[in-house]
């Protein structure tokens, strides 16, 4: 069985694996970055083609645009032209055939949740899905031992990459927190919503440190609003 988390979609009770998120993939973490949260904008639906136009005429943009649209609509089970929490939960698995964390897959639809009705459209979902391969080529990239899971001194080697500046005894905390099995690991769904969550907590971090010290000093207040904003379905601090 393979243990990359290729996000397999569960589609009635069929797998339908995604095209190797994995292939070809380099394994030169210099310059990597959290994949940055940037919603993306098409046309929607796709244009539609004929069979001819399909085999022989369209455009790589125009056949991946036609591919998310075709796995967007067997997304969408109840034919509402929106993909929910739960529908996208459903329909991710990690490596293992773990269903995703809830809490990551609601973070994932606030952050392109752009129209803040608690779904995600098609335009919405492009945004999302390439949020999802760039995180999984991101996740290939720091487990060096291929077992399809990020253990602490994996995940060391990845937040020093991404330029965290945290101690190993951080590191050991985080991963012990985001270890759904007890086992000194962590799956690909938490592994993203670690990374966020510290990102996010980075960011509020800065914003208060304003000499760039390193250390900031703040009320009681400002302690609540730093941990209430950083949680990852709230919306507009992802």
């Amino acid at each position: 069985m393979n243990k990359y988390p290729s996000v397999e979609f569960l589609l009635q009770r069929d797998s339908f694996l995604m095209s190797g998120f994995f292939r070809n993939s380099q394994h030169n973490p210099q310059g990597f970055a959290p994949p940055p949260q940037t919603p993306y904008y098409s046309s929607y639906p796709p244009q539609q083609h004929t069979p001819l136009q399909r085999s022989h005429t369209l455009s790589a943009n125009d056949r991946r645009e036609q591919y998310l649209w075709n796995l967007f609509q067997r997304v969408d089970t109840d034919r509402s032209g929106s993909i929910s929490v739960h529908e996208l939960q459903q329909a991710l698995v990690n490596g293992d055939w773990s269903p995703f964390n809830i809490e990551t897959v609601r973070m994932m639809v606030n952050i392109f949740d752009t129209d803040n009705n608690g779904t995600i459209d098609f335009r919405e979902f492009k945004g999302l899905w390439k949020y999802v391969e760039d995180w999984s080529q991101c996740f290939k990239t720091f487990d060096r031992d291929n077992s399809g899971s990020i253990d602490r001194y994996e995940m060391g080697y990845a937040l020093r990459t991404f330029g965290f500046n945290v101690s190993d005894h951080f590191v050991n905390m985080l991963v012990h927190s985001f270890d759904k099995y007890g086992n000194g690991e962590i799956t690909f769904d938490n592994f993203v919503q670690a990374c966020v969550t510290l990102s996010t907590l980075t960011n509020l971090f800065r914003s208060r440190d304003y000499e760039n010290r390193g250390s900031i000093t703040i009320n009681y207040e400002d302690f609540l609003t730093l941990v209430i904003s950083s949680r990852p379905d709230m919306k507009g601090n992802i």
